[in-house]
């Protein structure tokens, strides 16, 4: 570091007060695509590239009725000019980390997240190859304070393990990101219909060997898919319309289609991230899957049965309160009513919504979400405390949210505030700094090790960060 990179007094007051490192737990790259697209080339060839020069410019363009939702527009930090090369220089990055406060950066694509949706399969297969080579190679002499993160293409398990063995096995990065929300065209009974397929339950695919292989391999899914496009957010002409909200929908889709569909009750040891929505959307699931957990599981949902009606308790009762023009036709409801009982589906057909799930007591969604699930927090978001609030939180829970720099993007207009902002939770109260050493290091850490115990082997901060343990 020179003086030209030294930390602010905020900065260095802060950390002077700390005992553990700091980690960004999603901070961005921004890669140089002059480099990208002849690495493209050089892996699939010339004609693998110009299709994919030919999908990006299509993808700028409006549909063939003239229509398109409003995308990104002035998406980086041009004015701060070296805030726009600090992240897509890595030795840039690297003489500015501690400028930032930040020990270690998990840094996540930024171009690459766009790649895990583009429906052309040869094209984004070999768009991934391209860009994890690419991550490999220009921050192979930066690792020990920065961790690029591998794309793994999900439209099919059978793509995402082969991209999954070679980015970890052949490249040797560690960290992976995914796209949780995969648009389909039709659906698992071959009906053409467009709908959004989510890993889990439901899913065109079984992605239990995906999972499988995740496991062998010690890396955390992560997840970081956006929701922009769908239902109300496609404003042709407003692009904060459908920015509002839309990572935190995207994440809640996948991670309830997981939860529902069985897979970390199916795969215990496995620890899931989800990125860039904050924890208020986590913090709602959590509380209303165990809400919907206590009416709907198997034990009590007979009560909802038809069958179960009461037909002279409710001949009784209208005896006794019906007037006017509800005792006119009450011969009709008594009827209907009647008919329902008659057109009940019999018990043993199953209604049991958490079968699947593999879920059978409230205390197993209290572990799933405290111990297997992780969830990326942007620095400005005062509602982060969400996750400490054990008070609040059914079952005196905490959920595992992460720091999350977001550096890179239009959010972060200055990357030296990123940790004066994430510190403003303890200035005002609403951390305590244990729960801020969980919330900057210790959770990120947890997620990261529980596949890996050696993640941090050889980096700036190996024997300064907790493993395994959740907090619970």
């Amino acid at each position: 570091m020179t003086d030209r990179f030294a930390p602010s007094d905020a900065v260095t007051h802060i950390r002077s007060q700390l005992d553990h490192p700091i980690i960004d737990g999603d901070g961005h790259l921004l890669e140089f695509l002059p480099l990208v697209n002849d690495l493209v080339r050089e892996v699939a060839g010339a004609d693998i590239a110009d299709r994919y020069q030919r999908f990006m410019r299509r993808a700028l363009a409006p549909d063939d009725a003239g229509f398109m939702p409003a995308r990104v527009f002035w998406g980086l930090p041009e004015e701060h000019t070296l805030d726009r090369m600090t992240v897509t220089l890595p030795a840039l990055t690297y003489a500015r980390a501690e400028e930032f406060g930040l020990d270690f950066l998990l840094l996540y694509p930024s171009f690459g997240l766009t790649v895990l949706a583009i429906p052309d399969a040869e094209v984004r297969q070999a768009v991934a190859r391209a860009l994890n080579t690419y991550y490999a190679e220009v921050y192979t002499d930066y690792r020990d304070r920065l961790e690029p993160v591998a794309v793994i293409p999900t439209f099919t398990p059978e793509e995402a393990i082969a991209e999954l063995d070679y980015a970890v096995t052949t490249l040797g990065l560690k960290a992976i990101v995914m796209n949780g929300v995969i648009p389909r065209a039709t659906r698992a009974d071959g009906a053409a219909q467009a709908w959004v397929d989510t890993l889990g339950h439901g899913s065109l695919y079984d992605y239990d060997p995906l999972w499988a292989r995740c496991v062998e391999l010690g890396v955390a899914p992560s997840f970081h898919g956006v929701g922009y496009g769908w239902g109300s957010r496609v404003s042709a002409t407003n692009y904060v319309h459908n920015h509002l909200g839309n990572f935190a929908v995207a994440q809640e889709a996948v991670c309830r289609s997981l939860v529902m569909g069985g897979v970390p009750r199916r795969f215990p040891d496995l620890h899931f991230g989800f990125l860039e929505g904050g924890v208020a959307w986590a913090a709602q699931l959590y509380a209303d899957m165990l809400g919907h957990y206590e009416k709907r599981n198997i034990e009590v949902v007979g009560m909802f049965d038809p069958r179960r009606f009461d037909l002279d308790l409710a001949a009784q009762l209208l005896d006794e309160f019906a007037g006017g023009r509800i005792a006119e036709r009450r011969d009709r409801y008594e009827r209907n009513a009647a008919k329902a009982k008659a057109a009940a589906l019999p018990e043993e057909l199953g209604f049991d919504d958490f079968a699947e799930s593999g879920i059978t007591a409230p205390e197993q969604i209290v572990d799933i979400f405290t111990r297997q699930f992780s969830f990326g927090c942007e620095a400005d978001d005062p509602l982060n405390a969400l996750a400490f609030d054990r008070a609040l939180l059914p079952h005196g829970a905490r959920l595992n949210a992460m720091f999350a720099s977001d550096i890179g993007h239009w959010d972060v207009p200055d990357m030296r505030e990123v940790l004066v902002e994430a510190w403003e939770l303890v200035d005002d109260g609403l951390l305590d700094t244990d729960e801020f050493r969980d919330f900057t290091c210790g959770n990120v850490a947890r997620m990261l090790t529980a596949g890996n115990p050696d993640f941090f082997a050889g980096t700036a901060v190996e024997g300064a960060v907790p493993t395994r343990v959740s907090p619970g």
